[in-house]
């Protein structure tokens, strides 16, 4: 589920004041998580993102204590947990130390914005994504190369012992206040460095940073890494 600031919320949701909760299954296990009471809905590895974007206008108006018309609305940064690429690939980060060096990877640009978006696995984990829409604009996730099965919407479930309603896409639509749950299975990789594949809004205009050169905005990688590779996970989107 996400949780949001319901008094000014426009404002405040802008401002980042949202998140997600879990409410996890009963037949969870130590050594088995589902995302739902449902085996199909098994998973090894757990990452959720949280989608909104970033209008700067309304940032500066804010801290000149001027009137926002939310009207005007018109976004220059697209974000994924708060980050926009390539600040997405980096790890996650202690927003109680602040580093040395505010531009590092653990540094203090980042400390407000603790949770990576960077996905990594080993071949053959059972990956499920968490992708959550509290931005204004419609966001599509494409993940090429590696099939997705959609197993919950808007935090129902999909498939129960009567129906199944999943299906296989390369792309994840997901409209303001949405929410859906998908799970993909990383494929083989006989090598000894991770394969690499790309998790990104299909919207081209939301892959950029104010306008500046270069890529930016809804963008991650999902890091296919041999076999046995990456121990088990402590935490999602560790």
């Amino acid at each position: 589920y996400m949780y949001h600031c319901h008094f000014e919320d426009v404002e405040h949701v802008q401002m980042g004041m949202t998140g997600v909760v879990y409410v996890r299954p009963t037949r969870n296990t130590s050594s088995q998580k589902y995302a739902y009471d449902h085996a199909s809905t098994a998973y090894t590895r757990e990452f959720a993102f949280m989608l909104t974007e970033l209008w700067a206008e309304g940032h500066y108006r804010d801290a000149h204590i001027q009137t926002t018309d939310w009207t005007d609305y018109r976004p220059s940064f697209w974000l994924m947990n708060g980050r926009a690429y390539p600040d997405t690939l980096k790890p996650s980060t202690d927003p109680l130390a602040a580093g040395a060096d505010p531009v590092s990877d653990s540094g203090e640009s980042l400390r407000y914005n603790p949770i990576s978006s960077l996905v990594r696995c080993n071949a053959g984990d059972k990956v499920l994504l968490r992708i959550a829409n509290l931005g204004y604009q419609h966001h599509a996730m494409t993940l090429d190369g590696i099939p997705m099965t959609v197993v919950a919407k808007d935090a129902s479930p999909l498939v129960d012992s009567t129906v199944d309603l999943t299906y296989q896409t390369n792309t994840v639509e997901v409209g303001p206040g949405e929410s859906r749950d998908v799970i993909f299975t990383a494929p083989a990789n006989t090598g000894s460095a991770p394969v690499v594949y790309r998790l990104y809004d299909r919207n081209y205009a939301y892959l950029n940073n104010g306008g500046g050169s270069g890529y930016g905005g809804q963008m991650t990688e999902v890091r296919v890494y041999p076999a046995g590779t990456l121990g088990p996970q402590a935490r999602a989107n560790a």
